[in-house]
């Protein structure tokens, strides 16, 4: 599944929810402007659902091509009070922005959380920033249920009914640099004795499900970008190797798309994934088709149909608690 439960044993990392990253988008829209979407916390309850207050929540952009941040984005969350939060967005450049830590401009300061059941949550503006962070309903779909029946399709879309909780950024173009490519990944960290601890980090959709051994998944959570091509090359090799009957260049050319783990969006072309992810994109079977040397091309279950058509796209939750 997308980034869900990627923590060993197919837990959330620290087996706590609120830490484990879903997914994440990158997509332009009209008016020069690129959105960034994180989402959070898989089936996440109608009510009661929060973001970790010692947790930093963060999106980086490489805008140079060397697989380092050049500009992040952190939030930070107040604790979680009479069914309320808030949380303020920081934008660091340079060497602030290859730290973990939230530092550097103040975008939005203690902008609520709607943690509630609204259609049309509110949105926050700062200059051309547009942000919002709520519970929405989760875009991602696959008949997950048939991957581990041996691709025996069941038509059931997992996600149909499930929320997250979802970090959606809409920022200026010129913020993430004047060359049209960027590279984009998201990462939650979290406060434990004074030290900031990377707990879980991705880009490219369901990777650590089929590419990680389960004892090597709180490394690679932990992990950097710039160190994924000369620590996972071989180990993933291996892999198709091993489920799709690669030879050893073939597996190499393929890694070379999601690896390193950050999703490049050339924002001069059209968004579709890899180039960029919509929230209509079908991850699944591009990464089905991939693991298996193009013997499995899908899972037959399309994109949800709750997208809003404008600022913040993901759609109303659903009111009833999923069933975990």
């Amino acid at each position: 599944m997308s980034h869900h439960l990627s923590g060993p044993q197919l837990r959330s990392p620290m087996d706590d929810a609120r830490l484990d990253l879903t997914d994440l988008f990158a997509f332009t829209v009209p008016g020069g402007s690129t959105v960034l979407i994180m989402n959070v916390h898989p089936i996440a309850p109608a009510e009661g659902a929060h973001f970790h207050p010692d947790a930093v929540y963060r999106i980086n952009v490489d805008t140079d091509g060397d697989h380092q941040a050049d500009v992040a984005f952190s939030f930070v969350f107040s604790p979680f009070e009479d069914g309320r939060q808030s949380v303020t967005v920081h934008r660091a450049t340079g060497v602030q922005a290859r730290a973990h830590e939230a530092d550097g401009q103040v975008l939005f300061r203690r902008v609520p959380v709607e943690l509630g059941l609204r259609h049309e949550p509110p949105v926050s503006e700062s200059g051309r920033y547009r942000f919002c962070a709520a519970l929405r309903s989760d875009p991602f779909f696959a008949d997950l249920d048939g991957i581990v029946r041996d691709f025996q399709w069941t038509g059931v879309d997992w996600g149909a009914d499930k929320n997250v909780l979802g970090l959606a950024l809409e920022v200026p173009d010129a913020e993430l640099g004047d060359q049209p490519t960027i590279g984009v990944w998201a990462r939650v960290s979290l406060r434990r004795e004074g030290r900031l601890i990377s707990v879980d980090r991705g880009a490219h959709p369901s990777l650590t499900a089929y590419f990680n051994a389960e004892e090597v998944k709180d490394a690679y959570n932990a992990g950097e970008p710039t160190d994924d091509w000369a620590t996972y090359r071989e180990p993933w090799t291996a892999v198709l190797q091993h489920t799709g009957g690669y030879d050893a260049q073939a597996a190499e050319q393929a890694l070379h798309t999601i690896l390193p783990d950050v999703l490049h969006y050339d924002r001069s072309a059209p968004a579709g994934y890899p180039n960029g992810r919509l929230l209509t994109d079908d991850v699944t079977s591009a990464r089905l088709a991939m693991v298996s040397g193009g013997k499995v091309t899908g899972d037959h279950i399309g994109p949800h149909t709750d997208l809003l058509a404008h600022f913040p796209y993901l759609g109303p939750p659903h009111p009833t608690p999923p069933a975990a």
